[in-house]
């Protein structure tokens, strides 16, 4: 097994993080600031070459000290730091604001000293990064003082030994008798020198998540964030460095990827001698935390990558840590069941005989699981009751309710699953009629309304206790094997009727805290049960969730074509495991297109795979191709679910798109290729594929051809037009011979 190293050079005041892929240095510098030295590909030895270099710049300050002290060649303000603070010299943004009693809000933390850890310590009441055995990681552990606020500064950085990863968090400590006001912890900072930084980006909208967008960075601050209470459809938390030469396949590419789910930001500023400094963390927009004496605030987790070959190494490693390192649980790696969800076939109007109508066209296309969505709970018709009320529906699904229609779903041999949506509340609801309370809102104001729903004051204990105990009834006494927990609003009035007005920033993030414990309770009580996050499809898509639910749902919009922007840029940093994906009705609800049924299957077959329309308006032929389907990705679902992934043409480039799974000892292959619009004169393009055994034979087992994995990967074959149509789609499985 390869190491992980960590080394303090005494008398160069240089930390040295290594394993055979990275390096991660900083320096204790004059006046105990640390400042950043590299992040890239491994070193074995550093020999001083990237000191700071000294240099009086006008209108720069220099460090606050003895008179006479003073060197005008070093200042804060041009300095690689490691964790900047603010007002004491340095003008860009910075990573730690505090404001004591007295008003200020100055900051200027020294370095103590550090300690090293085996393995990597659990973050209480966040999610995060993990290791299974103690020699897998170190943990270094630096500590900075901060003399006039008695504030203590704790820095985390876990390397694991065979992985290009830096997992970073912050811990603040009130060592002090007088009370802090925490404006701004980051997860971590990162200054880079290099002056052609370009941002690779995941911006989007409901319907239009995760869609790649890549700027080059000017002079000033560029901002990257959610302020909408959840990590969004709108801006995920996540973001690439890299230069104008890095492709999918070459060129340097770092990750910046924070386990959170709640308001970010990312802050990337290009100062006037060209050098970048990237912030991550929550958000500071309508957030102060009152630390009092003798606590602590703990920072989410940022995870780093970095990769020198390409975005395509970048994603790699960021897939097999999410997946193997993030992600929990008994369905860790277990083959996730493909799904028929009602949704779409019935919507609100149901009932027992509708569904079984479905079950009985389910079963014998080979569905694995039947989802019964939204309408079962309360006396909820439509979107607007009921939510909050975690009970039965008692005349809707007569005779025998909702333990017969499992013990139904069960006899056709397919699995349970149920929709929930535990952190909304309606105001027709008998929940909000015994505690309006619970809602988020602002005294003498009106509370917001969003789908004629509320947000349910999760910085309570006891709201999550409460909802808790409704959501373990119905799992006790119904025999549920799956649950899709959505949440379909963002938070307005973010005010709790609990807490003083000194805590009220406190209360975003105390929410995202009671999210967590839920999920975290309900998992755990219930470690057979396979969850799944949703937040009006891919609002809440992140490494936060994945900690909890194995798997999300991407997006509302199940159009192929959508999909294929949606998927593509998902990948990035998600694994295809965590990421559902369904064939619907055409025309599409949600963009009108008309597709075919096989372009739509062979999309949703890219990730984790499942059904969301009316079977019984389906032709026999269109069954038989749904059973067709149903039986390739079963026979090739875990070198999907759990295969390298790579991406070869993006759909934001091109009209062709292209993707390939390949198993891990690199023996089988799968290639999905995509043309969204015919042509009427289509230019010839050459299709390589990648990460084969150079040396070996590969058979494609549709037509009995034989390749040399050479010949796939540096002379490819003729990409012709699969058919003269729009929308069209093609999968080629090859296995060496």
């Amino acid at each position: 097994m390869a190491s992980a190293n960590i080394f303090f050079d005494a008398e160069k005041k240089v930390f040295h993080l290594n394993n055979a892929l990275i390096s991660y240095l900083f320096q204790v510098e004059t006046g105990d600031v640390l400042s950043h030295l590299y992040f890239g590909k491994a070193i074995t030895t550093y020999h001083d070459q990237r000191r700071y270099p000294h240099l009086d710049r006008g209108f720069s300050p220099n460090l606050a000290g003895e008179p006479g002290q003073v060197d005008r060649g070093f200042s804060k303000d041009t300095l690689r730091q490691e964790f900047s603070g603010y007002d004491t010299g340095d003008f860009r943004q910075p990573a730690v604001m505090i404001r004591a009693e007295n008003g200020a809000e100055a900051t200027n933390f020294r370095y103590v000293d550090y300690e090293i850890q085996a393995g990597k310590p659990d973050l209480t009441g966040l999610p995060h990064a993990y290791t299974l055995t103690s020699d897998e990681a170190k943990t270094l552990i630096i500590r900075l003082v901060d003399d006039v606020l008695s504030a203590e500064l704790q820095l985390f950085y876990t390397i694991y030994a065979d992985r290009p990863v830096i997992a970073r968090s912050a811990k603040l400590i009130n060592q002090g008798t007088q009370i802090l006001t925490v404006e701004k912890l980051a997860s971590v900072q990162l200054d880079v020198i290099e002056d052609q930084v370009a941002a690779i980006t995941l911006p989007g909208a409901h319907l239009r998540e995760r869609q790649m967008e890549r700027q080059t960075l000017r002079h000033g601050i560029t901002e990257f964030a959610s302020h909408r209470g959840t990590s969004s459809h709108h801006m995920n938390p996540f973001v690439a460095l890299v230069t104008p030469e890095t492709t999918e396949e070459h060129g340097p590419a770092i990750g910046v990827q924070l386990v959170y789910s709640g308001n970010h930001q990312f802050t990337l500023e290009k100062d006037y001698i060209d050098q970048v400094r990237v912030l991550a963390g929550i958000h500071p927009q309508g957030f102060h935390w009152q630390l009092m004496p003798a606590e602590t605030f703990q920072a989410p987790e940022a995870l780093l990558v970095y990769s020198d070959q390409g975005l395509n190494g970048m994603s790699q490693a960021y897939h097999h840590l999410l997946r193997e390192r993030v992600a929990r649980g008994r369905f860790q790696y277990a083959p996730r069941p493909i799904v028929i969800n009602n949704w779409e076939a019935t919507y609100f109007n149901f009932d027992a005989e509708k569904l079984d109508a479905i079950l009985a066209q389910a079963a014998p296309l080979g569905i694995e699981m039947f989802v019964l969505d939204d309408g079962w709970f309360g006396h909820r018709d439509s979107d607007n009751s009921s939510l909050g009320d975690w009970y039965e529906y008692a005349d809707k699904l007569k005779p025998d309710g909702l333990v017969g229609l499992a013990q139904r779903v069960h006899a056709q041999h397919m699995q349970f699953g149920l929709w929930l949506e535990p952190e909304m509340i309606s105001k027709d609801s008998k929940c909000y009629q015994a505690h309006p309370d619970y809602a988020l809102q602002v005294p003498e104001r009106a509370m917001t309304p969003s789908r004629d729903q509320y947000v349910l004051d999760f910085s309570r204990p006891e709201v999550v206790a409460a909802i808790y105990e409704q959501i373990a009834k119905i799992l006790d006494e119904v025999p549920i094997d799956y649950i899709k927990w959505d949440m379909n609003r963002h938070l307005t009035e973010v005010y709790s009727s609990v807490f003083p007005p000194e805590q009220q920033g406190e209360i975003a993030h105390r929410y995202m805290l009671g999210v967590y414990q839920l999920a975290e309770r309900l998992t755990t009580t219930y470690p057979d049960i396979l969850f799944e996050g949703c937040s009006g499809g891919g609002g809440r898509f992140d490494a936060g969730m994945l900690y909890y639910f194995p798997q999300s749902w991407a997006s509302d919009n199940t159009d192929p074509v959508a999909r294929l922007k949606i998927q593509y840029g998902t990948s990035l940093a998600y694994p295809i495991s965590s990421m559902t994906a369904h064939v619907s009705a055409s025309p599409n609800e949600q963009t009108g297109r008309v597709t075919s049924l096989a372009m739509r299957g062979d999309v949703a077959m890219a990730g984790v795979l499942g059904y969301e329309l009316d079977l019984s308006r389906l032709a026999e032929a269109e069954k038989m191709a749904i059973r067709a389907q149903i039986d390739f990705y079963k026979a090739h679902r875990h070198l999907i679910q759990y295969g390298d992934f790579y991406r070869i043409q993006s759909p934001f480039d091109q009209n062709e798109v292209a993707w390939q799974f390949v198993s891990a000892d690199r023996t089988e292959t799968l290639l999905y290729q995509y043309r969204i619009l015919s042509e009427g004169q289509p230019a010839f393009h050459t299709m390589k594929l990648g990460h084969l055994a150079a040396d070996k034979t590969y058979v494609d087992m549709a037509t009995g051809q034989a390749f040399g994995g050479d010949e796939l990967m540096n002379m490819g074959f003729y990409n012709t037009p699969i058919q003269q149509t729009d929308f069209t789609s093609r999968v080629r499985y090859f296995k060496q011979k």
